[in-house]
């Protein structure tokens, strides 16, 4: 199975959750094993060797790898990516991140299966005694969701006891004192708040305890005394806030301990395992602890696996993992260290996994490293690394896997053949449109935008509005739109530049003063085209909705409220670049440099500042305009007007408000999801990085196209001036033979009308007709010639 950046935590955790929760593991060779007269299924993992023999003698330079026993060779970001690029699968061989706590637990399991591979399971009941409510195989008893709320008699050679989904609330002292053969015991998903010091009183051959999904928020000194033998102790998802290595007294045998998802607050200051010498396996996961001292795991030697992950530390001691020489697994992902000592894995000589993941580090040492010889997989997912740089990670020769926040990173580690991500989701190592659907796209869209618009433009003046002042407003609406199209010509234009080498200049284009431009271009478009559209939508609604009480902007005071917006466009579009230290690279959160900042590593800054223009400025704007619409609508089916004037100047800025409609309801269409993009990064929800491409390279420009086409390429006076030119065009080429015959050329100053049956009964009237909003004034002169 292949490991990315997204299945590698969902991985870990399903994989340690099947050793935690059930009596049994998954097969993969599928052994049946009798355990004291029940069946058992055995998970052995088969960890791969992270030092592979790939080339077979065959020599790749820097950043490539071979294909198995062939001479031919790949760069690293084709190897494990699910895709058999080698011909014949070598580069998908050896792919899986078997590394840290499955090796040991490989290990553990391979030197205590021979004893029980033969046996066999024993089905018939061989107990003197069992409660009706229970069930029984061999020596093993089975008391599941049996409604019980006190420890039920049975036959003092039981091995096996279950109590799994009852109604236990306490464990009374020398409740389980007879049961001296008893191996197992399960007592997870009960009531337990309530341990007495003496519950586990003569249990000498218990090997395995669970308590997991309980209540208990409190364990005595040596509550374990008599447990010489336990092996695992699962304690996950209680409320305990506080253990003592007293705690733990009399379990010298024990292996594996797990106090995942409870409330601890701090770990003992030292000496933690004083009383577990042969602790293999620690698990804190999901508690609050926040800081680690310098001897808390002094004592504990033997362990191989420390999980530490999902809690608050903030800081950590140079020393406080230097006893740990044999660890194998060190896991501190989703903490809030923001800095790591010098030398604090100087000590770790025989560490295979480090996982630093989701953690605000603000800076890696050039040598953090170099002490971990052993070093197999790396996880720093989440960490932006400024000063990233090869050093790091060249002394690291066994390491095999390697993850990172962006895949940019992985040409620092050229020497390590799996490196996660290969993609964002927009770019890819080679390019900077990762697929060929978005590089085609993108310049079918640039193409488009750009020509709809500044055709559009340059054919108003020919078309002779009863609105100028509105026609104004549609070419400043047509620039704004224009500019997307800009926006995409640069990308694609880049995308061309970086061709088939982009991964080498994708740190340096980022942050470069081109993408920051490119990406305020691309702002400066949609917001000026939100502030225009909510514009015109509000002076149509006026003059609908209060028809006698509105006076249409002049033309200063229009030209006036059109250079507000592109002023407060440019201050929106041009701000993050102001303060380098507050927003940081605003731009430059990917390669097309457009500020979505869906992930929550963002700084704090461009956060909410994303926030404030996608969820603030533009919901509250879109708002506006559905409202507008909405009330435009039910007025005009409300209001009974008498007064034919009124009724004609009513209908007149209707069939305008329908064709304005749908420009609105195309710009829903593209900001809905990113509404929902946003809200849902607020809530902390991933958003896989193909998600955003689609967002800012299939959806948005779409609006910028398609205006052009709806509020002037489809209007009646163009379709008409289009007919005309074509009927003169052919009237010119069939009277070439009459050198007599007058041409009468049409004029190219068109009135702008709407839909036909309202053109005759306009344009017929020998009265001068205006109405109170200036919308439509013609004459019995403004006749076709």
């Amino acid at each position: 199975m292949q490991i990315g950046t997204e299945e590698y935590g969902s991985l870990f955790l399903n994989q340690k959750q099947k050793i935690m929760g059930l009596i049994e593991w998954q097969d993969v060779d599928v052994s049946k094993i009798a355990v004291g007269g029940s069946l058992q299924v055995i998970y052995v993992i088969n960890a791969g060797s992270s030092n592979h023999d790939f080339g077979f003698g065959v020599t790749c330079s820097l950043g490539y790898f071979p294909c198995g026993n062939i001479t031919k060779c790949l760069p690293q970001f084709l190897h494990c990516n699910g895709i058999d690029d080698c011909g014949n699968n070598a580069d998908e061989d050896n792919c899986d991140d078997n590394t840290g706590w499955s090796q040991q637990l490989d290990a553990f399991y391979n030197k205590q299966i021979s004893q029980y591979i033969f046996q066999e399971e024993i089905k018939e009941c061989l107990l003197d005694f069992v409660p009706t409510e229970c069930t029984c195989h061999g020596l093993e008893v089975e008391c599941n969701d049996a409604h019980l709320n006190a420890v039920p008699l049975l036959s003092p050679n039981v091995t096996m006891i279950s109590l799994q989904w009852n109604l236990l609330r306490k464990l009374v002292a020398n409740g389980f004192k007879k049961y001296q053969d008893l191996k197992y015991l399960y007592l997870q998903n009960n009531n337990i708040s309530i341990v007495s010091g003496h519950a586990f009183k003569g249990l000498y051959n218990l090997t395995k305890l669970y308590l997991s999904n309980n209540k208990i928020t409190f364990l005595k000194h040596r509550v374990f005394e008599d447990l010489h033998k336990l092996e695992w102790l699962i304690m996950e998802n209680n409320t305990m806030k506080c253990i003592s290595p007293l705690t733990f007294y009399g379990l010298s045998s024990l292996i594996l301990l797990v106090f995942m998802n409870n409330s601890l607050v701090q770990l003992p200051d030292k000496h933690l395992c004083q009383h577990m010498p042969k602790l293999n396996w620690l698990d804190f996961e999901g508690n609050h602890i926040r800081n680690l001292g310098n001897a808390t795991f002094i004592s504990c030697s033997s362990l191989t696996v420390l999980v530490l992950r999902r809690n608050k530390i903030n800081s950590l001691h140079e020393n406080s993992f230097s006893a740990l020489q044999r660890l194998a697994e060190l896991d501190l992902a989703n903490n809030r260290i923001e800095s790591l000592p010098p030398i604090i894995f100087k000590d770790l000589k025989d560490l295979s996994h480090l996982n630093l993941s989701y953690n605000p580090v603000q800076k890696i040492q050039l040598d953090q490293f170099d002490y971990l010889r052993k070093l197999s997989s790396l996880s720093l997912e989440g960490i932006e690394i400024m000063n990233i740089q090869r050093r790091m990670f060249s002394p690291l020769r066994t390491l095999s896997h390697i993850y990172f926040k962006k895949f940019q990173y992985c040409g620092f580690a050229p020497h390590v053949r799996s490196c996660k991500p290969n993609t964002d989701g927009i770019s890819s190592f080679d390019n900077l449109l990762a697929s060929i659907i978005q590089r085609v796209f993108i310049w079918v869209m640039s193409i488009i935008t750009c020509f709809g618009n500044i055709f559009v433009i340059c054919m108003r003046p020919y078309i002779r509005s009863e609105n100028k002042l509105h026609a104004l407003s549609i070419m400043s609406l047509c620039c704004a739109d224009c500019l997307m199209g800009i926006y995409l010509f640069v990308i694609g234009a880049f995308d061309l530049k970086y061709r088939g080498e982009y991964n080498k200049h994708a740190q340096l284009w980022m942050g470069s003063i081109h993408c920051q431009l490119v990406g305020s271009i691309a702002i400066l478009s949609t917001e000026v085209s939100v502030f225009l559209l909510t514009y015109l939508t509000l002076e149509k609604y006026i003059c609908i909705v209060y028809p006698f009480r509105f006076f249409k902007p002049g033309k200063y005071k229009t030209i006036s409220i059109l250079v507000v917006i592109w002023i407060i466009g440019f201050i929106v579009a041009f701000i993050p670049l102001s303060n380098k230290n507050f927003f940081q690279n605003y731009y430059g959160t990917n390669g097309v440099c457009f500020p979505l900042h869906s992930e929550q590593s963002e700084s704090i800054g461009a956060q909410i500042y994303s926030v404030i223009i996608f969820l603030g400025i533009n919901l509250v704007a879109f708002i506006i305009i559905v409202f507008s619409y909405g009330s435009m609508f039910y007025s005009i089916h409300q209001t009974a007007v008498t007064s034919v004037e009124v009724q004609n100047h009513v209908k007149q800025e209707m069939i305008l408000a329908k064709r304005f409609f749908f420009i609105v309801f195309t710009d829903a269409l593209c900001w809905i999801p990113i509404f929902t993009l946003k809200l849902l990064s607020l809530l902390q929800v991933e958003i896989p990085g193909s998600i955003t491409s689609w967002v800012v390279i299939f959806i948005l420009p779409i609006n910028s196209a398609l205006n052009p086409l709806l509020y002037t390429l489809t209007t009646r006076p163009f379709k008409e001036m289009i007919c005309q030119a074509w009927q003169n065009y052919k009237q010119k080429n069939s009277s070439e033979s009459k050198s007599n015959q007058k041409i009468y050329s049409p004029s190219f100053i068109w009135i702008e009308m709407w839909p036909k049956e309202d053109m005759s009964s306009e344009l017929t009237k020998p009265a001068l007709y205006t109405d109170t909003c200036g919308a439509l004034t013609t004459t019995d002169s403004a006749r076709i010639n």
